[in-house]
């Protein structure tokens, strides 16, 4: 089937039903471990993702096409991407079990309702970065290249590269040397 083609089903289909490509095919179909993983990359540019040559493992949730991943990245099971804002993340990446990533959320209201006004900011992930299992990255996050986030973390604002964060809210760890290749 030739490019154009695909693109014009592709477009037809949002129109008619535009939770039916995510829904169904994108975060049930494809997201099952059925589903071969060298072939979802390329499903996931049809829907018009922004994807390198990476490894997206089952049971992973995408909330819309408005993602970025880089060449070498690896996301493990159970991610979740709220891409009510862009969501960018770097190459040679490694994304832990059950990593969130919450681009939307609410301002602060008064006593008779608290969830005020919704709002949305992307989230920037650097290159070479590795966040562990069931971490929170929550709207606005900026992480710089080479970080650790340790599993469990919540991470909101910047990053500074090369260092390692854990906690509720995350904090400095510890600050790492600056090496380029393998171990």
């Amino acid at each position: 089937m030739g490019l154009q083609l695909r693109k014009r089903i592709m477009s037809i289909l949002r129109i008619l039903w535009p939770g039916l490509w995510r829904d169904l095919v994108l975060n049930s179909l494809v997201s099952s471990s059925f589903f071969p993983k060298p072939l979802r990359p390329y499903v996931m540019r049809a829907y018009g993702m922004n994807v390198g040559r990476c490894s997206i493992s089952p049971s992973v949730w995408f909330g819309s096409a408005r993602i970025s991943i880089g060449d070498g990245t690896f996301v493990n099971y159970n991610c979740m991407f709220n891409t009510t804002a862009r969501v960018v993340i770097g190459s040679n990446c490694d994304i832990g079990m059950g990593v969130l990533f919450v681009t939307s959320s609410h301002e602060l209201n008064g006593s008779q309702r608290r969830a005020g006004q919704p709002y949305a900011e992307e989230i920037i992930v650097g290159d070479g970065v590795w966040i562990g299992a069931r971490a929170t990255i929550l709207p606005g996050a900026r992480i710089g290249n080479g970080v650790v986030i340790a599993a469990g973390a919540v991470v909101r604002g910047n990053i500074e590269s090369d260092a390692i964060y854990a906690g509720v809210p995350a904090r400095l760890i510890k600050k790492l040397s600056v090496t380029r290749g393998g171990a």
